[in-house]
């Protein structure tokens, strides 16, 4: 049974090599559970950083930040990925942009269905279950060592 997924994508930096709406679309649905209404915003690192320290009371940008709301249904929220941050992990880590922004797309996505990594346990079932979705679309396992 297919999932409706009612997907806005904003972009808001000036990064040139990000994902295309279509590509963040297939990785969305691949992670979804459920229903979902879901605006995805690209951000650079300032307002990454202003979102993050907003909402987390972090003093940096972060890679992605999930906004869950409510209990709704269809399930509602926000996934902000920051270009800088993703593409500063890539290079560190030695993975491909795409196949990274693919990754945290699907982490944000897992996040919004309740999925978190607080303890061992927790991060071990969202690690699984990541690795299932990314494996499928065809990318490499993003936990194994590079």
């Amino acid at each position: 049974m297919e999932k409706k997924l009612k997907l806005t994508v904003q972009y808001a930096t000036n990064i040139a090599d990000i994902p295309t709406r279509q590509q963040f679309r297939r990785w969305i649905k691949a992670a979804l559970m459920q229903a979902a209404e879901i605006t995805l915003r690209i951000v650079d690192e300032s307002e990454g950083c202003d979102l993050n320290y907003h909402f987390r009371g972090k003093n940096s940008a972060t890679n992605v930040l999930t906004f869950v709301y409510d209990d709704t249904q269809p399930l509602s929220g926000d996934i902000v990925l920051c270009t800088a941050i993703i593409e500063q992990e890539a290079q560190q880590q030695h993975k491909n942009l795409t196949a990274h922004y693919a990754h945290l797309t699907v982490h944000g996505v897992l996040h919004l269905q309740g999925y978190d990594h607080q303890n061992d346990t927790e991060a071990a079932i969202m690690e699984q279950l990541e690795t299932e979705i990314i494996t499928k679309l065809g990318y490499d396992n993003p936990y194994k060592e590079q």
